[in-house]
């Protein structure tokens, strides 16, 4: 089965659209494995997946705890997504996304400024070799994102100036990407990027809680998916806290069909 097929069946059996961001602070690194399995253990009835970032593959290693925490997340019925956001030269992406997807890994995500040819190409090739899912960063979460994914350019279409991200919108579509990455701390943007992928390219939204973004705009706007990672994982009560944030994702969902 297909990445995007797989969330879908997911987020259906969970009745969930939440996927935890596997965020844990780094001075315990003896410790990062157990509370990473125990969250697991406590949240996965009210997630649809599960995102690794790399401040846990640095100190866990990509095939000792890395590997352990993504079989444990398959076993409970969990895709898991790897934050690596590949942005190098074609032959250095291929690799990096084989070496993910050998360890378990059913997507990556990745970075549309480094183009297609000789670029991402190799990274969407090995993904439909491998049956397993790439998402392409659109915008992204922190106030500074407007230097890079906001900058005017040049639409290779049309020849008319428009914005950085609506250029990336348009090559997750064409690209036949897997999802694409938009900050539920912009609302607006999640909205303009749905104009261009309507329901063709599902949009994950990071940046929920912590960051300021709220569930309510970013569902209205068109975000499928909502990645949190430490309203939950510095929660006194990490389930509860998981099962409210997803209870309030269907409400919103909802009011919006």
């Amino acid at each position: 089965m297909c990445f995007r097929l797989e969330m879908d069946r997911t987020a259906a059996e969970k009745r969930s659209n939440l996927i935890l961001a596997l965020d844990l602070p780094s001075f315990e690194p003896h410790k990062l494995l157990s509370r990473s399995l125990n969250l697991l253990e406590d949240v996965h009835p009210y997630i649809c997946a599960v995102k690794i970032n790399r401040h846990l593959v640095l100190p866990l290693g990509l095939f000792d705890g890395i590997q352990r925490i993504v079989k444990v997340a398959q076993d409970l019925g969990l895709p898991t997504i790897m934050d690596c956001k590949i942005n190098d030269i074609g032959n250095t992406n291929r690799v990096i996304t084989e070496l993910y997807y050998n360890a378990g890994f059913d997507a990556v995500i990745a970075n549309p400024f480094v183009g297609w040819d000789e670029g991402l190409q190799p990274v969407f090739e090995m993904a439909k070799r491998k049956r397993r899912g790439v998402i392409l960063l659109v915008y992204m979460s922190h106030e500074g994102a407007w230097e890079g994914y906001g900058q005017e350019a040049i639409d290779p279409k049309t020849g008319k100036i428009t914005f950085q991200y609506l250029v990336f919108a348009g090559k997750a579509l064409s690209w036949n990407a897997d999802g694409a990455v938009v900050g539920a701390t912009f609302p607006e943007k999640i909205e303009e990027v749905y104009a261009v992928l309507n329901k063709h390219v599902p949009i994950y939204s990071p940046g929920v809680g912590v960051q300021g973004g709220r569930i309510k705009d970013a569902v209205e706007a068109g975000a499928r998916y909502l990645i949190v990672g430490r309203t939950i994982t510095l929660a006194e009560d990490p389930a509860e806290t998981a099962k409210l944030l997803s209870d309030t994702i269907n409400r919103c969902t909802k009011k919006t069909i």
